[in-house]
């Protein structure tokens, strides 16, 4: 097996000769193993990682590089992680698989905006989401069609809906930082999870604090989720926290074939 872990590669078809390789970012754990189960049992597909959370869902994209990633879109409802996936990685297919509470124009407009590949419902049958996934890595592009007249209605809404989505003023690291602080870790803690110098993080956290016009860094993590940059854990995601000292694994699991 050929993994996917060159940031510079472009797209390959079967033609190729080589698997594709398949992650998803969910914080639910028996939906994660199902879809594990399903991508390894399918011909041509095989298991690249998983994440929980959005920042782990970068560490992700940074060490696999897996050629698609499914996103919840309980996990990014404005398309802010999306947007700094495939900025960190071109070739990057990202699929939303869209939640009933984000079957909407608004939800699928941000995400075509932030440049999201494919939308598939986040309940569709085994069949229909290999499918997508296919179609999506191959032609780049793809809507399940039980989502179609709705980014035909998010298309015509382009200008409202652009007025509505948040922008994202924080660069990709800013955003884990931001994340880990939000999760209540101090710059040691931080540092430790992201591999950084504390003189690092601290900076960071300055950035922050200075682009979102925050007083402190618990005014931050609120003007954040006011903004939509944070979004707060969906209602079936796990109650699981971030601890001083947690490693890389523990946000991101991952394995290979």
């Amino acid at each position: 097996m050929t993994r996917s872990n060159d940031p510079t590669r472009v797209p390959q078809g079967p033609s190729a000769g080589r698997s594709v390789g398949v992650a998803a970012v969910d914080p639910v754990p028996i939906y994660r193993e199902g879809l594990s189960g399903l991508v390894q049992r399918t011909q041509g597909m095989h298991w690249a990682g998983q994440a929980i959370n959005p920042h782990g869902a970068l560490q992700l994209a940074e060490q696999i590089h897996p050629d698609v990633i499914l996103v919840d879109s309980g996990l990014d409802p404005h398309g802010h992680l999306s947007k700094l996936l495939i900025a960190g990685d071109p070739a990057l297919i990202v699929i939303a698989l869209v939640r009933e509470a984000n079957r909407t124009p608004a939800f699928l407009h941000d995400a075509i905006a932030a440049g999201v590949h494919a939308a598939i419902p986040r309940s569709a049958e085994s069949r229909r989401l290999v499918e997508g996934i296919r179609r999506a890595y191959l032609d780049r592009r793809y809507v399940d069609p039980s989502l179609a007249t709705l980014v035909s209605a998010a298309r015509q809404s382009a200008s409202a809906a652009a007025v509505r989505r948040a922008q994202m003023p924080l660069s990709r690291r800013e955003y884990q930082v931001l994340q880990l602080v939000a999760e209540g870790l101090e710059n040691a803690g931080i540092a430790k999870v992201l591999y950084l110098s504390v003189e690092t993080v601290r900076t960071h956290v300055k950035s922050i604090l200075r682009k979102l016009s925050a007083r402190d860094r618990t005014h931050a993590v609120t003007i954040a989720f006011r903004a939509g940059i944070l979004v707060a854990q969906p209602d079936d995601g796990p109650e699981q926290r971030l601890t001083p000292g947690s490693s890389a694994p523990g946000v991101v699991k991952y394995r290979s074939r």
